[in-house]
C-alpha cells in the first residue's frame, strides 16, 4: 500500500531525528552552560537563602586599619581577638588569615588557639615559581599544631570570572583538605583517584553556594570594636566566628552573581556563606549529564508525539507550556530542594522545534499547493465574456438575433461586410469610438479593433420597443475604455509561482462570485440541506419571503423553517423532506406564507466521490400565476354574467319587436338603447383597463395635470347638467407630470362620472388641483351618500360594487375604480379615500411632479 507522502512529512520520526541533530549539536557549543549559568544567577538573586544565625563575621576594616596601624598587625593582638571570642562564646573561630611563616607573637598566639580550642587556620597551593611544582602552603608548624582544624580557602571561579561555588575536597595526591568554613565539620580525605602523582592538584565533590546576597549582607563586626567591646555584649556566643580582611583593596575579593564585577565580595564573608549554606543542610548540588541528557531525550520524545499532531496555534501553546514547565521545575528544585539540573539543552528543543514543525509543514503544504496549482490552472475561468474584446461581425450576428431588426451594416474601413435595407449615406457621424449614435429608428457606433475600424448601423423597428431598445444599446460596453472590465495586467514583478497562486485565486474568485451572483439574482428562492434537512445555505428571497435573517437560516430544520410558516397546518413537512431524504425522491408542494404563493420543488442529490447527501427546495413565487388565474376566473364570471345579461336583455327585445314590428314605440327603442350603451359602457371599461395594465413608462411624456383636470370635467358635463348636479374645479397651473395624458383623464372622469352618479340632485363636486410638497394633487369631494367602512378595504378591487348602492338601484361594473388604481400604481402614484356614510366621500390623487422645483411658488395643499 502506498504511503501518504504528507504523512511521512510531518511523521514524529523526522522531528525527532532533527531534534535529535540539535541535541548533539548542542553539546559542542558553550551556549547550553552560559543558559543554565544564566538561569542560576537569576534564580538565586530573585530568591536569595537566608543568613544562619550561627554565622558571623569579625571583619578586618577600614576603621580598624586605622585605629589599630598598619597592616601586617602583631600576632598578639590576633590572639587577644581570640580570647576576647572564647570568653564571648564563640563556639568556632576561623581564622582566613594566612600565616605561613613564623613571626614575632607566635607563642602568645599559639596559647590562645590552644586556649579556645576549636580554631581553624587556612591551607592554601601554590608554586613558589614557574620552575617549581605546586605544594601545598600550611601555617608556621606551632600554629598549625595548636589549630583544631585546616581548610583550603580557595574558591573556583566559573568561566566567566564568578564565584558561584567550591571544592568540597582540595589539594594534592597525598590529602585533600576540606573548605575552611567547614573545617570543623568535615574531615581531610585521601583523593578519590588512585596512582595520580603526587605534585597533582586533585578537586572532589563541587557544590554551588546559595548566596544571601550581595556584600555586605552576612552581620559583620569591626575588629577593632570587638577588641573594645566588653564580651558579654557582642552576642557570639554557640556561634562560627569567622576573621578576614573587607577592607578596600586589601584581601581576596570574589565577584559573585549578586554583584558580578562591579561590587565584588570579600573572600571571608563568601566562606561565610558556605558555612551559612552548610548550617542549613543547602549546598546545592548539581544533577549528573545522565539526568540532564534524560530530561531533554524526554522534551525530544513528547514534542515530535504531539507537535506533528496539533494544529501550529495548538503547537506554539503546548511549546510555551513545556518551556514554562521547564523553567518552572528548575526554580522549584534550585530553591526548595537544593537541586540543580542543567535545563538549557531542554529549554533549546520546544525554541527550535516550532521553527523546524513549521518548516515541515511548510515543506509539505508547498509540495501540496504545486500540486494543486498545477490541477487549478487546467481549471478554465468562469465568467462572462467582455463585449469589449468581441470582432464586430459576432457581436453584429448576435443583436441580428437579440434584435430582430429591419436593416444592418457593417463595413470595415471603407468597403461593405455585411449589408441589409441600409446604405453608407445614411450613416450618422460618429465622433466618439464606442458610443452609438441614434436618429429615428437607426442606431450607429463606430468600433476600433487593434488597427481595424469599424462601422456598424441598425435599424430598429419603430415601435414602443425602439426607445427601450436604444437605450439597452446605450448601456452597452462595446469597446475598452477607463470605465471597462476589462482585467489589468500586474505591474508588480511577481515570481512563476505567487503568478500562479493569483491567477487561481482570481478563477476561485471569480467562480464564487458568479455562482454566488447567479443564486441571488434567481427569480425563485434556493435552499440547499445536509443530509439530516438543515439548512446549509439559502439565498437572498429566501430571507425576504420568509423573513428570517440569513444568520438563523443557516443551521435551522428546513422542517421547522416551513412549519411555521405554515399557518393551515395541512401540510405534513417533515413526511415529505423524510421521504425525500430516504427514498431519494422528488416532491412537490404548496405553501402560502405572508399572502403569497409559493410552489416548493424537493429534490435529493448525492455529492459525487463522497457520501454526502442532501436535498435542494427549489420555491417558486406563484402569487402573479394565481392572481392571474383568478383575474381570468373574475374575468370569465364578469362575461358570462354582467356582459352577457344585456346582450341577452337586447336579444329578447328584438325578438319581441320583430313579433309584432307595429307594435314599435319610442320606448322601447330607449330601452333597447340603454341596454347598448351598457354593453358598450362594460366593454370599454374592461378593454380600459386590459389598456392600463399593459401600458409602460415608453408611452409617457410630459403633460400638465390641470388641462388634464379640465378636459375630465368637461367630459362629465352633460351627465351632472342632466342631474343639475355643480361641477367646482379651483386649481394650481404649470403642475408638470411625466405620465400618459389620455390615462390619467380616463381616471379622473371615472372618478367626476361616480361621484355624479352617487351625489343627489342639486348638489356640488368640488375638485381641487394643488402641490403637496413634491406630489401633484387631485381632490374630488361631493355630497352623495358616502361608502360604508367595511367597502373601504375592497373598494378598489376588480369587480366589486357595493351593496347598497346596487340595492339602491345604481349599477356599475366594479371595474372603474380598478382601473383608477391601476393608473396609480403605473404613475408611481395612490389614490386615497375619506368618506363618512351619509357624508359624501373625498377622493385624492397623488401622482410625483417631473421637476421639483417646477412652480415652487405655487399654493401647498
Amino acid at each position: 500500500m502506498k504511503r501518504d507522502w504528507l504523512t511521512i512529512e510531518t511523521s514524529p520520526w523526522s522531528l525527532g531525528f532533527l531534534l535529535g541533530v540539535i541535541l548533539l549539536l548542542s553539546y559542542t557549543s558553550e551556549l547550553p552552560g552560559h543558559i543554565n549559568t544564566w538561569l542560576y544567577d537569576q534564580t538565586v538573586s530573585s530568591w536569595p537563602a537566608s543568613v544562619d544565625e550561627r554565622v558571623a563575621i569579625v571583619a578586618i576594616d577600614e576603621p580598624s586599619l586605622r585605629q589599630l596601624g598598619r597592616w601586617p598587625w602583631h600576632r598578639s593582638t590576633h590572639a587577644q581577638l581570640i580570647d576576647k571570642l572564647a570568653v564571648a562564646g564563640a563556639e568556632t573561630v576561623i581564622l582566613d588569615i594566612l600565616l605561613p611563616e613564623s613571626g614575632p607573637g607566635d607563642n602568645e598566639l599559639a596559647r590562645a588557639i590552644t586556649h579556645h580550642g576549636n580554631v581553624v587556620l587556612p591551607v592554601y597551593l601554590s608554586a613558589t615559581d614557574t620552575e617549581h611544582l605546586m605544594a601545598e602552603v600550611l601555617p608556621a608548624p606551632q600554629l598549625a599544631n595548636a589549630a583544631s582544624a585546616l581548610g583550603h580557602v580557595h574558591v573556583e571561579l566559573e568561566s566567566d570570572g564568578v564565584a558561584r561555588g567550591l571544592y568540597l575536597y582540595y589539594g594534592l595526591a597525598r590529602q585533600l583538605w576540606p573548605p575552611l568554613a567547614l573545617a570543623s565539620e568535615l574531615s581531610p580525605r585521601p583523593p578519590g583517584q588512585s596512582q595520580v602523582p603526587h605534585y597533582v592538584n586533585v578537586r572532589e565533590d563541587y557544590r554551588r553556594i546559595p548566596l544571601v546576597g550581595g556584600a555586605g549582607t552576612v552581620p559583620a563586626h569591626s575588629y577593632s570594636k570587638v577588641l573594645e567591646t566588653p564580651a558579654n555584649e557582642l552576642n557570639l556566643k554557640g556561634k562560627t566566628v569567622l576573621v578576614g580582611a573587607t577592607a578596600a583593596g586589601f584581601g581576596d575579593i570574589l565577584p559573585t552573581p549578586f554583584s558580578g564585577l562591579s561590587r565584588p565580595m570579600p573572600g571571608v564573608e563568601f566562606h561565610a556563606n558556605i558555612a551559612s549554606a552548610f548550617y542549613r543542610n543547602s549546598l546545592i548540588v548539581q544533577a549528573p549529564t545522565l539526568v540532564t541528557g534524560a530530561l531533554a531525550i524526554l522534551v525530544i520524545l513528547l514534542l515530535a508525539t504531539l507537535l506533528p499532531r496539533l494544529r501550529p496555534a495548538s503547537g506554539l501553546v503546548m511549546t510555551l507550556a513545556i518551556l514554562v514547565t521547564l523553567l518552572a521545575a528548575h526554580s522549584a528544585l534550585l530553591v526548595w530542594f537544593r537541586f540543580e539540573i542543567g535545563i538549557a539543552n531542554a529549554l533549546l528543543l520546544p525554541v527550535a522545534a516550532i521553527p523546524l514543525a513549521s518548516g515541515l509543514r511548510l515543506a509539505t503544504a508547498n509540495r501540496f499547493f504545486n500540486r494543486q496549482l498545477a490541477h487549478m490552472a487546467t481549471i478554465p475561468r468562469l465568467s462572462l465574456p467582455d463585449p469589449a474584446h468581441r470582432h464586430p461581425q459576432l457581436l453584429l450576428k448576435h443583436l441580428r438575433v437579440l434584435l430582430k431588426p429591419e436593416g444592418w451594416l457593417l463595413a470595415e474601413g471603407k468597403g461593405l461586410t455585411e449589408l441589409h435595407n441600409m446604405s453608407l449615406a445614411e450613416a450618422l457621424p460618429t465622433p466618439v469610438s464606442g458610443h452609438w449614435y441614434h436618429q429615428q429608428n437607426q442606431s450607429w457606433i463606430r468600433l476600433v479593433r487593434g488597427n481595424a475600424e469599424y462601422l456598424m448601423g441598425l435599424t430598429l423597428p419603430n415601435d414602443l420597443s425602439r426607445e427601450v431598445n436604444q437605450h439597452y444599446l446605450d448601456r452597452l460596453l462595446l469597446e475598452t475604455g477607463p470605465y471597462s472590465t476589462a482585467r489589468r495586467g500586474s505591474r508588480e514583478r511577481l515570481s512563476a509561482r505567487i503568478e500562479r497562486v493569483r491567477s487561481a485565486s482570481e478563477k476561485l474568485e471569480e467562480m464564487q462570485g458568479f455562482i454566488r451572483r447567479s443564486f441571488e439574482h434567481m427569480p425563485d428562492g434556493i435552499i440547499v440541506t445536509d443530509e439530516l434537512g438543515v439548512i446549509r445555505f439559502a439565498n437572498a428571497r429566501i430571507e425576504r419571503w420568509f423573513g428570517e435573517p440569513m444568520p438563523s437560516l443557516s443551521g435551522m430544520p428546513l422542517a421547522s423553517l416551513l412549519e411555521s410558516r405554515d399557518k393551515e397546518g395541512h401540510t405534513l413537512w417533515h413526511e415529505i423532506l423524510a421521504e425525500t431524504l430516504t427514498l431519494q425522491e422528488r416532491r412537490t408542494a404548496d405553501l402560502t406564507v405572508n399572502n403569497r404563493d409559493f410552489l416548493i420543488h424537493l429534490a435529493p442529490f448525492l455529492l459525487p466521490d463522497t457520501r454526502q447527501q442532501g436535498l435542494i427546495a427549489n420555491i417558486s413565487n406563484i402569487s402573479n400565476l394565481k392572481d392571474q388565474q383568478r383575474q381570468y376566473r373574475e374575468a370569465i364570471d364578469f362575461i358570462s354574467h354582467d356582459v352577457r345579461s344585456p346582450l341577452v336583455s337586447q336579444l329578447a327585445l328584438i325578438e319581441q319587436l320583430k313579433r309584432d314590428p307595429e307594435q314599435v314605440t319610442s320606448a322601447h327603442l330607449d330601452q333597447l338603447g340603454r341596454l347598448a350603451k351598457r354593453s358598450y359602457q362594460l366593454a370599454e371599461e374592461f378593454v380600459q383597463l386590459a389598456r392600463a395594465e399593459q401600458i409602460t413608462e415608453t408611452r409617457f411624456y410630459e403633460c400638465e395635470l390641470l388641462a388634464i383636470v379640465e378636459n375630465a370635467r368637461d367630459s362629465v358635463c352633460e351627465q351632472a347638467l342632466e342631474k343639475s348636479v355643480e361641477i367646482h374645479l379651483s386649481g394650481t397651473e404649470d403642475l408638470w407630470l411625466r405620465g400618459n395624458a389620455e390615462l390619467l383623464e380616463r381616471a379622473i372622469i371615472n372618478l367626476l362620472t361616480n361621484a355624479v352618479q352617487y351625489s343627489p340632485a342639486g348638489s356640488l363636486i368640488t375638485v381641487q388641483v394643488y402641490q403637496a410638497a413634491h406630489l401633484a394633487c387631485v381632490a374630488i369631494t361631493d355630497e352623495g351618500t358616502g361608502i360604508d367602512a367595511g367597502e373601504l378595504p375592497r373598494l378598489f378591487d376588480r369587480y366589486h360594487r357595493q351593496k347598497r348602492t346596487e340595492t339602491g338601484g345604481i349599477h356599475g361594473t366594479g371595474l372603474g375604480l380598478s382601473f383608477v388604481k391601476t393608473v396609480m400604481e403605473k404613475h408611481h402614484g395612490e389614490v386615497l379615500v375619506d368618506s363618512v356614510p351619509g357624508d359624501g366621500a373625498t377622493f385624492t390623487l397623488k401622482l410625483p411632479i417631473s421637476d421639483p422645483m417646477l412652480d415652487s411658488a405655487a399654493p401647498q395643499g
